[in-house]
């Protein structure tokens, strides 16, 4: 049972834990003692549990929950209504419902603040069922019980449950609250039911901000980006000043839709009406750069704000990883905490991704140690899934394993990345006997990854003989048709294994037209194997099916240095300049205590430089006393 779930059948019961952990007194809560708190007394209570519940302060509010009980506080309907709602913001439902169930005297503000209590950490079925209860017993709803009931049908997808709530508000003349109908437009626009949220947009006399907020937000969310601007636009003829929230909602289309002429105009708009330095508009004006691909916008806008906050943190993090600047992500990071921010369960999906790539084990593993002391989404499969890739794709494939055995539910991608792991590491046998596992223990069926992963761990592993049978069973037995990926592992297995005749007869006979990635695996076993004729074969193919692709000339062109081809390699290199193919830079990088270094060819960027190259080149004088003789470059640096 999930743990959602288990909260599910725990507030179905009365549960008595509660009260004795805090010695409640012998009459019940709502019964009139002979002691009245002072007015001073217990408005200072109610002022500390809401101060309590803004800053989930769990601890504080138990403390005064405790005071509260000992000295008889616990008489007035708005210290129940506080302790719930503290209880709620905290995350314990099951103790704000046990403090709700022990009210022998409930009124209106009660029932609001357990149904909104529930909405709040995602019971949104309890929300309802008790919205009901509070209808049979004849308590009216008011204009605060429907925007959460509403909003608890929305967040399950209950449209039918929504629409006969709207019917008793209907009833009671609360249709015409702001923040009902604003509740009513979000979830009809969540089914794309545009009409009736028009329909409810338009009865209103009265519209503030927050209902054209409403309108613009759910538009974009359902994709109808021109109807959300042409409310916008309707908006400002009406005079109605648009709020930050409109701005971060209109910036939010064009993040979306990729149009960053138009997020350019409204981050003009944003300096015109005065928001350019809210943290929250700007923040998502980091998002709209991000994904429009305007980094540095994004970065100058992070490096300008005058305060900054975890989301404006997280924003540019995405933004450098989305972008593949794995280096960078990490580099803020190590700012993000020396500025004293603690990273959250956003922060940790971003950097992980980033130390897979950049194989940062070190800041792996303390990332990980901060999940697990800090508790950040325990048993969750997809944190557990990029914990595990994190590990083995650094190499650390023991903890990969660790984490894999120790992960109470798995599913395809955990399966995927384990094969993977190993995989790439060389350890054929291992990933083929998680594959095995997989098939004949888990309740799971590989999917088209797993093969991938399978069929390259037999690549690396020399596995010829099950790569081949795996690859002609994978329709009979479970159900997957090889697709042109499967095929380029398999040519490149072959390759591998020095077959070059049947990795050739393989990509020309395949069932799909072999693709680049097939024909540059071909290329490069014949470079492994010497083989210059095959070579030039799948070289015209490349050369004609992805004239521009770096790896091709430079494979070629080792095959010819190797045979001693030296003219061959010059007109490789001819070929490059008249197509103006470039070959990117070689980079490599280690993870030392002080962080991340990274070093491309050539470069002398880094402080240390001078004493790296001094460095590298005693290396080499010291090899090249044992014999060691440097290859030579067949591509010339300037290329």
């Amino acid at each position: 049972m999930n743990p959602k779930a288990q909260i599910s059948c725990k507030l179905m019961k009365k549960t008595s834990h509660f009260s004795a952990k805090f010695s409640f007194p012998s009459h019940p809560i709502g019964h009139k003692s002979d002691h009245s708190p002072s007015p001073r007394d217990l408005n200072s209570c109610i002022s500390s549990l809401k101060s309590s519940a803004l800053h989930k302060n769990l601890s504080r509010g138990k403390e005064i929950h405790s005071w509260m009980v000992i000295n008889g506080f616990l008489n007035s309907p708005s210290s129940i209504t506080s302790l719930i709602n503290m209880y709620s913001k905290c995350n314990r439902p099951i103790d704000a419902l046990t403090i709700f169930d022990q009210t022998s005297d409930r009124n209106l503000f009660n029932w609001n603040a357990i149904i909104s209590g529930f909405v709040t950490n995602n019971l949104s079925k309890e929300a309802i069922d008790f919205y009901y209860k509070l209808r049979r017993e004849n308590i009216f709803p008011d204009r605060f019980t429907f925007p959460s009931v509403i909003k608890a049908c929305s967040d399950i997808l209950e449209l039918e449950q929504g629409k006969k709530i709207h019917a008793d508000l209907m009833k009671i003349g609360c249709e015409f609250d702001v923040f009902v109908a604003s509740a009513l437009i979000n979830l009809y626009l969540k089914f794309n039911l545009t009409g009736e949220a028009r329909w409810v947009f338009d009865e209103m006399s009265e519209r503030d901000v927050v209902l054209w907020n409403a309108m613009i937000n759910g538009y974009a969310q359902i994709g109808e980006f021109d109807l959300a601007l042409e409310v916008f636009g309707r908006m400002t003829v009406e005079g109605v000043t648009p709020g930050k929230f409109t701005v971060t909602g209109v910036l939010s289309i064009f993040s979306m839709s990729g149009k960053l002429g138009n997020g350019r105009i409204i981050h003009g708009f944003v300096v015109k009406i005065g928001y350019e330095s809210d943290v929250v508009v700007l923040n998502s004006l980091i998002d709209m750069y991000g994904k429009c691909e305007s980094i540095g916008d994004a970065r100058e806008i992070f490096e300008l704000m005058p305060e900054r906050d975890i989301f404006s943190w997280n924003s540019i993090l995405s933004v450098h990883e989305q972008s593949g600047d794995h280096d960078g992500t990490l580099r803020l990071f190590d700012r993000m905490q020396s500025a004293g921010f603690r990273p959250d369960s956003i922060t940790i999906s971003t950097v992980l991704p980033a130390c897979s790539h950049m194989a940062a084990l070190m800041h792996g593993r303390e990332i990980h140690g901060y999940m697990i002391v800090n508790g950040l989404r325990k048993n969750d499969v997809f944190v557990e899934n990029a914990i595990m890739d994190m590990y083995a794709k650094c190499g650390s494939l023991i903890e990969a394993r660790l984490v894999f055995d120790g992960m109470r539910d798995k599913d395809v991608a955990s399966w995927n990345i384990m094969i993977m792991g190993y995989g790439l590491h060389g350890h054929g046998d291992e990933a083929l006997d998680v594959f095995y596992h997989m098939c004949g223990v888990s309740h799971l069926k590989p999917d088209e990854v797993t093969f991938v992963g399978v069929l390259s761990a037999c690549s690396h592993a020399g596995l010829v003989g099950p790569g081949s049978e795996i690859l002609r069973s994978m329709e009979r037995a479970h159900g997957v048709v090889p697709t042109v990926e499967h095929y380029a592992c398999a040519v490149d297995m072959l390759g591998r294994a020095g077959q070059l005749e049947k990795a050739y007869e393989l990509a020309l006979n395949m069932p799909i037209e072999p693709n680049p990635v097939v024909w540059r695996a071909f290329l490069a076993s014949c470079r492994l194997h010497g083989d210059a004729a095959r070579a030039e074969v799948a070289a015209c193919q490349l050369f004609e099916l992805d004239p521009e692709h770096c790896g091709s000339y430079v494979l070629l062109s080792n095959v010819y240095g190797a045979a001693g081809r030296y003219e061959d390699v010059s007109e490789v290199r001819r070929t490059m300049i008249r197509r103006n193919v470039r070959k990117s830079p070689g980079c490599s990088w280690i993870e030392l205590n002080t962080g991340v270094h990274v070093f491309v060819t050539g470069d002398r960027t880094h402080p240390e430089s001078n004493r790296i190259y001094a460095e590298l080149d005693s290396l080499i004088g010291r090899l090249c006393e044992y014999g060691y003789a440097p290859s030579v470059t067949h591509i010339a640096q300037e290329i």
